[in-house]
């Protein structure tokens, strides 16, 4: 069976006749830091939408703890950033991509923080820290830990005194419409008011990662891979989704939700240690704590193993109590809720799904390889992080696309005449359920499974291909179904996005960056060296 059998063109049955239909010049599905700012953007040429299938702040952006890498540093260089992200990708970043990021970063966080966003200072000035691989510090952070809200809050302000942007909260994007390798906008479901049709010139996904797909994620629950699976159904190239990056250091507590501990806390001087109270981390990289995180994280699975635990400790005893609490306040209050005194006691963690490095194919630019359609944000892959991305680029990249796609945007629609916006489109009837009685939520928990144990940090051939098969037999019956509620869709994107996932991590046969093959553990440049596209 392959995948051609499997996935069906839209979610739903729906006839255009008989719908809501409502029309904007820009469509931005997604309202994290690439979705506000390209929303922002794109306002200064006609009128612009902001679909979010939760509230406008649920998103990953508003979780972010860690910071935003840019070259405002003295002591730095637009050189050294562009250096240790290529190091950092293994061999197949975009080296054009990369220095246009880095040297267009500044300018866009300074256009951040002229819309009120407050970083961090010391004596003054900004202060910067230092995360794994980065040679110097070049990190800015706000509220200690909260780098990702304090960006989030700033754009929704400024979105909110906009009066060319609307948002629409809870409503849930099911797919793209399309006419002749064109994107006139997208079906979507909202929760007051049903299946509507959403007219655009110009659509920019904005979705964001699918860290949902695995049992251990730093993702919120939206991380579903909405924004991928449409984009698939609708033909549109994809790029790297073998490479997931997991972060080495989430809050592991028996039964608890798996909470991100900075990577900065690490850059700050935390250690790692066993179950024994050791240090392991030169064993494994002559860098320790600060190698990049794909090392950080398999270092972390070999020590569990070798010592028969269940994870490992993060210890930031030796740190000054009054850094800790002004550097590290969310992380200090969270582990206390779980009666971790840090100051005293160390901090139990395990690695865990965090970033989705693959996604939509887009050139500089952020155009996918269907017209009008931009994609920008995690839901997009621009060969800024190669294999393995550099700690706190991807707010930088978030904020670069954002305001690309945006400005495009807006150009762009306003050279395309309204009457391109045809309302006729018809999809259906709806098919009969073949199963009746299906229970989403177990399917979902054995697909986060699965994908944990032969998808996640160390992969084996054998096991990814039996993965593959599994999600297909999965998918026959469910993705054949018609629900009429985001958790089915959510479920079935999931399911699309996973053997998309494994199919690429069997096709590559070496070790890159985050992709370790158990069974191929070298990089082969002669043979893989390359991208794969889906």
């Amino acid at each position: 069976m392959t995948t051609k059998n499997i996935f069906k063109r839209y979610l739903v049955s729906f006839n255009s006749k008989t719908l809501q239909h409502i029309f904007t010049d820009t469509l931005i599905v997604g309202s994290g830091v690439a979705g506000l700012s390209s929303a922002l953007h794109a306002s200064k040429g006609g009128s612009v939408l902001v679909v979010t299938k939760s509230k406008i702040n649920e998103n990953c952006t508003e979780h972010a703890q860690g910071g935003i890498a840019a070259k405002l540093n003295p002591v730095d260089s637009y050189k050294q950033h562009i250096n240790d992200t290529l190091e950092t990708g293994h061999g197949i970043c975009d080296e054009s991509v990369v220095s246009g990021v880095v040297r267009e970063g500044p300018k866009r966080v300074k256009e951040l923080i002229a819309w009120g966003a407050k970083f961090d200072k010391e004596d003054g000035k900004l202060a910067f820290t230092k995360e794994g691989a980065h040679r110097y510090p070049r990190i800015l952070r706000a509220r200690g830990d909260s780098t990702g809200k304090e960006i989030e809050e700033t754009l929704i302000n400024v979105v909110k005194k906009n009066p060319r942007i609307r948002v629409f909260e809870h409503t849930f994007a099911l797919d793209l419409l399309v006419s002749k390798n064109s994107c006139n906008g997208i079906i979507a479901w909202r929760k007051k008011g049903g299946n509507t049709l959403i007219w655009a010139k110009q659509t920019i996904l904005a979705s964001g990662g699918c860290g949902q797909v695995y049992r251990e994620t730093t993702n919120p629950e939206i991380s579903t891979g909405d924004g991928i699976a449409m984009a698939y159904r609708a033909g549109i190239k994809l790029q790297d989704l073998e490479f997931v990056q997991f972060h080495p250091t989430t809050l592991y507590v028996a039964g608890a939700e798996r909470v991100l501990i900075s990577e900065t806390v690490r850059g700050e001087g935390g250690i790692l240690r066993n179950k024994f109270g050791e240090k392991f981390m030169l064993k494994y990289h002559p860098s320790a704590e600060l190698a990049p995180r794909d090392i950080v994280s398999r270092s972390i699975v070999q020590e569990i193993r070798a010592t028969d635990h269940t994870h490992v400790y993060l210890d930031v005893r030796h740190i000054p109590k009054e850094k800790l609490s002004t550097r590290f306040p969310k992380i200090k209050k969270l582990c206390k809720s779980f009666g971790i005194d840090i100051t005293k006691e160390l901090i139990p963690v395990h690695p865990s799904a965090h970033y989705m490095i693959g996604g939509i194919k887009v050139d500089e630019k952020g155009r996918t390889s269907m017209d009008n359609l931009f994609a920008c944000g995690e839901v997009s892959c621009t060969g800024l992080h190669g294999a393995n991305r550099l700690g706190s680029n991807s707010l930088l990249e978030g904020l670069v696309f954002g305001y690309r796609v945006g400005h495009i945007a807006s150009k762009e629609a306003a050279k395309r005449k309204d009457e391109l916006l045809s309302p006729r489109f018809f999809k259906g009837p709806p098919k009969k359920h073949l199963y009746n009685e299906l229970n989403l939520k177990d399917v979902k928990n054995s697909l986060k499974s699965i994908m944990w144990r032969n998808v996640g940090i160390e992969r084996d051939g054998k096991y990814l291909k039996d993965t593959v098969n599994s999600i297909k037999h999965w998918s026959k019956y469910i993705i054949s179904n018609e629900f009429s509620s985001p958790h089915g869709w959510e479920v079935q994107n999931m399911l699309t996005v996973s053997i998309l996932i494994a199919n690429s991590a069997s096709k590559r046969c070496e070790s890159r960056g985050v992709h370790y093959r158990i069974d191929n553990p070298e990089t082969n440049n002669k043979q893989w060296k390359k991208h794969i596209i889906v």
